[in-house]
């Protein structure tokens, strides 16, 4: 029949490509809808995208029939594959994670049986070890929002048969033991390029000994055995350069008192306590709501305090009134005269409430009033002490 005659039935005749090219747009569009509802699970009964595709090639001539099913089929093949990839990269990557973290924990338990008491081993944020044992448990698709920290304290023996505390102030990244974990050794006998020298030699042995490995009892066991010895080194230069400059320079003599919502927690009452005495600093700490501190020494030390306490957790807290005194070339006898507590304690003034945790503010007054300070309540309280 000729191009554009009509047949008996008054149908046009094919024309070259028009019904090629409308069978094979109409037979794609057809079978990429199948194709979705066959990846998001289709209801049974319904045509594959196999049997679609092969409708719809009916109206091409054979070697495009041939060539259209080929690719049709390197088509679903390659979704499927690149699917299946996807799915199997997501459930390796978080079965590793699961492994890190479940190391972590074993790891925390391990230290806690071995070194059961706080001087040796303390936990200092336990809402971390939670999220990390929720994770774990599979209660919570979530990575945890925090590092477990903790302090590792060490004793080593030294050459004069006394006693040497290091602190090892440890932070155990999310990727622990794949990287290597976040340790500074620190210890009141160190000075600041002792301390720099040891810790840049801990981590150059951590890298080259225990790299993707649980490491926390190989770090404390080196630290015990090689961190006296960075006491020693350039100790005799150091402490005469050190003593002179304190002779020559001026020194400021400084007393922070700080305010906080509340002090209940142990583990920061105990900080407050340690952090002092390593610093050289005296004073007090009233525990409860609200909370006072006091601490005074160089204002170096008071400085260093102040950076370390405002950084654990708290409600609000703030330094409240700040002294400082220049002591023109002033030795230790001097900063003791500036000093109006001898060591730095806890006090307590007959507590009450409900809960313990109110003192009795008449009490601080007087305990104040008998240092010389008695100017400071008002500042604390806005009201005169009696």
């Amino acid at each position: 029949m000729p191009v554009g005659a009509r047949d008996g039935t008054g149908r046009a005749g094919d024309r070259p490509g028009r019904g090629r090219g409308r069978g094979r747009g109409r037979g794609q569009g057809q079978g990429s809808a199948r194709l979705a509802g066959r990846r998001s699970g289709g209801a049974p009964g319904a045509l594959t995208s196999t049997s679609v595709a092969a409708k719809a090639a009916e109206g091409l001539r054979p070697c495009e029939r041939e060539m259209y099913l080929v690719t049709h089929r390197y088509t679903l093949s390659y979704l499927n594959i690149s699917g299946d990839l996807m799915d199997c990269h997501r459930e390796t990557t978080e079965m590793t994670n699961r492994e890190e973290a479940e190391t972590q924990i074993s790891e925390l338990d391990l230290l806690s049986s071995m070194f059961p008491y706080e001087e040796e081993f303390i936990v200092t944020d336990q809402l971390a070890v939670a999220e990390l044992k929720h994770y774990v448990e599979n209660e919570s698709a979530e990575m945890p929002s925090s590092k477990v920290q903790f302090i590792l304290n060490v004793k080593p023996e030294v050459s004069n048969a006394s006693t040497v505390e290091f602190s090892m102030v440890c932070a155990l990244p999310f990727k622990y033991p794949t990287v290597l974990p976040e340790i500074t050794v620190r210890s009141s006998l160190l000075s600041r390029s002792q301390q720099i020298h040891l810790n840049s030699d801990l981590k150059t042995y951590l890298m080259q000994n225990c790299s993707g490995e649980p490491c926390m009892l190989s770090a404390r066991e080196w630290v015990k055995d090689h961190a006296a010895a960075y006491i020693d080194k350039e100790l005799s230069s150091s402490s005469v350069t050190t003593s002179n400059a304190m002779l020559s320079a001026d020194i400021t003599f400084t007393r922070l008192w700080i305010y906080s919502h509340h002090i209940y927690n142990k583990q920061k009452r105990k900080n407050i306590i340690d952090w002092a005495k390593e610093l050289s600093l005296s004073g007090f700490c009233m525990p409860g709501k609200p909370g006072v501190v006091c601490v005074e020494g160089l204002q170096s030390s008071c400085e260093e305090f102040w950076s370390r306490v405002r950084r654990l957790t708290w409600k609000r807290i703030l330094i409240r009134h700040r002294e400082d005194v220049s002591l023109e070339g002033g030795g230790h006898a001097e900063i003791q005269k500036q000093r109006k507590f001898s060591t730095l304690e806890e006090k307590c003034f007959d507590a009450h409430g409900a809960r313990g945790n109110h003192m009795d503010l008449g009490q601080l007054y007087h305990f104040l009033e008998e240092k010389g300070c008695a100017d400071i309540f008002q500042m604390y309280f806005g009201v005169e002490g009696h």
